[in-house]
């Protein structure tokens, strides 16, 4: 069968075949709609830039409140840490207090004892042999046990001839001295002692008083 042609009376156009001054006229009409997309699109852009910056402000307030509550937390538990640490040593120093306070009984009577042997009777050592070994041994062990109490944070301590301190020791009696300062210990009855820096007995003393009375 032959092919028909196209059927009389019709035109075929196609978009190439447009003429020009058409293809302007379609731009021109499309321009103005073009420019009022554009510029609503950077109207919607600013718009959510300046959302943007404001979340971003407030996040970043919000982290600036968090990191100083998080800085404070810290804080916090170092210095809770260091309470406990200290109470915790404290509480080691002073667990001991009450014994310790029993041993110093101990340490004045070995104390009085060396105290009542005469120098003159530990010069013969020939003649007092017996006494001399028994004064040997009593100050050996008291040696001993005031190194042990040390040891364990108890440490002795004499005023003798020192500036009388009523923080750290109690006047028994007062007396003027020749050749003493006034308000100078003269004579120590019982050493103190304390634990840590803090006084767990006052020494017993005697003290310098000015004769006439000043």
């Amino acid at each position: 069968m032959a092919a028909r042609g196209p059927a009389r009376g019709w035109r075929l156009y196609s978009d190439a075949a447009k003429p020009e001054g058409a293809a302007q006229a379609t731009a021109k009409e499309a321009a103005p709609e073009a420019a009022a997309e554009d510029a609503a699109a950077k109207s919607v852009s600013l718009e959510e830039f300046r959302k943007l910056e404001t979340a971003l402000a407030e996040k970043d307030a919000k982290i600036k409140e968090l990191k100083d509550a998080y800085l404070r937390s810290l804080a916090d538990a170092e210095n809770i840490r260091n309470r406990s640490k200290t109470e915790i040593e404290n509480t080691k120093a002073f667990a001991i207090q009450k014994f310790a306070k029993d041993l110093l009984d101990t340490a004045d009577i070995l104390e009085l004892a060396l105290r009542h042997v005469s120098k003159e009777a530990l010069t013969d050592a020939a003649a007092n042999k017996p006494l001399v070994d028994l004064h040997a041994g009593v100050d050996m062990t008291m040696s001993s046990l005031l190194k042990t109490l040390e040891r364990h944070g108890v440490e002795s301590f004499d005023p003798l001839d020192k500036p009388y301190d009523p923080n750290t020791s109690h006047a028994l009696f007062q007396a003027p001295i020749p050749g003493k300062t006034p308000g100078t210990v003269f004579v120590v009855e019982k050493r103190g002692f304390t634990i840590k820096g803090r006084v767990v007995r006052p020494a017993q003393v005697g003290v310098v008083v000015d004769p006439s009375g000043n």
